[in-house]
């Protein structure tokens, strides 16, 4: 019986723990994103501003 207290207070550490890591990630994910975000409204206004057209990865060329 005393195995199996030791073994789920054990595994309710490493959960913790666990659920620790993965809120950071989740707020380091988000300001990474919040980032972006500010860099591709930069960029359109960089490139409104400049009259020039830079081709996304989900866009064609106009010549294909």
């Amino acid at each position: 019986m005393q195995h199996l207290e030791e073994r789920i207070a054990h595994l309710t550490r490493t959960v913790d723990e666990l659920s620790d890591i993965v809120r950071a990630q989740h707020d380091r994910i988000d300001q990474l994103t919040q980032r972006v975000e500010l860099l591709i409204q930069r960029e359109a206004s960089r490139e409104a501003d400049s009259g020039s057209h830079t081709y996304t990865a989900d866009q064609r060329p106009p010549h294909w």
